[in-house]
């Protein structure tokens, strides 16, 4: 597993995402964001964003608010890797794309295989 995936700022947050709790999820992800630079400041800065948006459209009724955070989201993953920090980084966009369309699709974390806990 990276070691990025390894932080417990991330396994908190990743199983806030999967438990449907996308605020939750941003707030714990937030001042691991703050300290980051570069690649990974934009990769949690781009999860940060889809979880608020996932939040926006699904707790706040907003699909419009969902939309703006998603594709503010996807300007911040734009520049990470395809796979990074064990994730399958266009699979997790998709994923979220699917579920702004769909409150029926519930977001799991897409792993790398070799990745999974």
């Amino acid at each position: 597993m990276s070691e990025i995936a390894r932080d417990p700022a991330w396994s908190t947050t990743i199983g806030l995402f999967e438990a449907g709790r996308f605020w939750d999820a941003h707030e714990a992800l937030e001042p691991w964001w703050l300290a980051a630079e570069g690649t990974a400041r934009a990769w949690a800065a781009g999860v940060i964003l889809l979880c608020a948006a996932l939040h926006k459209a699904r707790a706040m009724g907003s699909a419009r608010g969902g939309r703006r955070n998603y594709a503010k989201a996807l300007r911040h993953l734009a520049i990470v890797p395809d796979h990074y920090a064990g994730t399958n980084v266009r699979t997790l966009e998709a994923t979220v794309h699917a579920a702004l369309g769909d409150a029926a699709i519930t977001p799991r974390w897409p792993w790398l295989p070799q990745e999974a806990p």
